[in-house]
């Protein structure tokens, strides 16, 4: 069975074609243009969302950037981009697969958007501020040369990639330990085929 990804050169896919270069794997991307193409009956039996990525393999379908990169980083074990479920590390390594879906993506979101936040307000939103997610990220960063810590994972793609896109948004400002951690990134042969 093929592995076939919907994407398009703009969108969140980059970060889903990264992983797949890393994995070394055959797959056949299709290019889905923003707009009607992602709407039509045929696309929308892929993805209901009518968004890319998505992946199929078969019967199975994977939406959702996050969950793509986790479905293929278990798929090929033998890649080692991802802890394994009796590994202790799995549990940090799920924690920033969630953390690059959840808090990151959100907190890019509203800053993109421009929406203006209370202190108040702030506690109702699973990522509080800007400042808490950067910080979140930088202290273990800290500690460990990747985000889930020695060992490259899934999870250093993901946190990356919405990283990137921030800092080229003028989003995200470039603090020190982030810096160092995506231009390490940033010289792997797989991130540099994609980017």
């Amino acid at each position: 069975m093929n592995l076939t990804l919907y994407t398009n050169p703009a969108s969140r896919g980059r970060t889903v074609e990264w992983l797949l270069q890393e994995l070394g794997v055959a797959y056949d991307p299709v290019t889905v243009e923003f707009g009607p193409s992602m709407k039509t009956p045929e696309y929308l039996a892929v993805n209901p969302m009518g968004k890319v990525p998505a992946l199929t393999l078969g019967e199975t379908v994977v939406t959702e950037t996050a969950a793509i990169c986790a479905y293929l980083a278990d798929l090929y074990p033998e890649k080692n981009l991802a802890p394994q479920v009796t590994d202790p590390r799995r549990g940090t390594y799920l924690r920033w697969m969630f953390f690059a879906a959840g808090p990151l993506d959100s907190c890019i979101s509203f800053e993109k958007i421009g929406v203006p936040l209370e202190r108040a307000q702030r506690g109702f939103l699973g990522f509080g501020s800007k400042e808490l997610v950067l910080n979140s990220i930088e202290t273990a960063l800290a500690k460990h040369s990747h985000i889930a810590g020695e060992d490259f994972t899934a999870a250093d793609v993901c946190i990356s990639s919405q990283l990137l896109f921030a800092i080229d948004m003028g989003l995200f400002s470039q603090r020190p330990v982030l810096a160092r951690y995506l231009e390490r990134l940033s010289e792997r042969p797989a991130f540099k085929r994609v980017f």
